[in-house]
């Protein structure tokens, strides 16, 4: 090939890349650092041991380099176990990826001591602790024995297995027929006497209503032992 000729085809080529841009990338590190510090702000205030784990952002990302960029939750998205979250360029014409995240949230949750069985009320020593990653287990598990002690099992339920809200029933402290007394309250006085028949079934903070021996229906609040409150 002539000489001229391997020059000429040189400039062309030359002329050819100068004609198209270099690849912009924007820079995974900065994406990664923008997301670790809106997870730190939303772990934050959670009462357990929290962690986090970022997915891969590919470097060769094709994105357009943003200094100014945002990170949010989709809507319906939570920051616990397996979640996204929305990265966007907040200038003119900027762009949106969503980056996958694993939120581990340690804490102690409650398991049954010893085998339940069905229409049993739960005390304290049916109770044990387990540690483990809250995230990873179903919704409604219950970590404080509060939330459990006084209840009845729904279910029979095998030692050891994790206690979920929805395995448990609130113990009925007033039922329909029961013979109650009625506590009447309201500004600067408290009155307790007067007694009824309870008309409905109620848990702890339900409202029930009651018939009085004159034969008076009244609204008031169930509490344990038996007592109505009915607030003027």
């Amino acid at each position: 090939m002539p000489h001229s000729t391997k020059y000429r085809l040189f400039l062309a080529l030359l002329l050819l890349a100068w004609s198209f841009p270099a690849a912009a990338y924007q820079d995974p590190g900065l994406v990664k650092k923008t997301i670790e510090d809106f997870l730190n702000i939303q772990i934050k205030g959670l009462p357990w041991q929290a962690s986090y784990s970022i997915g891969r952002i590919d470097p060769q990302n094709n994105l357009q380099p943003c200094p100014a960029l945002e990170v949010s939750l989709p809507p319906g998205a939570r920051v616990w176990g397996n979640t996204t979250v929305k990265v966007r360029c907040q200038l003119d014409g900027g762009w949106n990826i969503f980056v996958p995240v694993r939120i581990r949230v340690v804490g102690d949750y409650l398991i049954a001591a010893r085998p339940l069985i069905q229409g049993q009320t739960i005390a304290e020593d049916d109770l044990a602790k387990n540690r483990g990653d809250l995230a990873s287990l179903p919704n409604g598990i219950l970590t404080e024995a509060s939330q459990a002690v006084g209840r009845t099992a729904a279910q029979s339920i095998t030692a050891g297995r994790p206690l979920r809200s929805d395995m448990l029933r609130q113990t009925m402290v007033v039922q329909q027929g029961q013979g109650v007394k009625v506590l009447s309250k309201g500004p600067g006085f408290q009155v307790t006497g007067g007694e009824g028949r309870a008309l409905n079934n109620a848990v702890e903070g339900q409202v029930v209503q009651v018939r009085l021996a004159n034969g008076h229906i009244v609204s008031g609040i169930a509490r344990a032992g038996g007592v109505v409150e009915v607030t003027y």
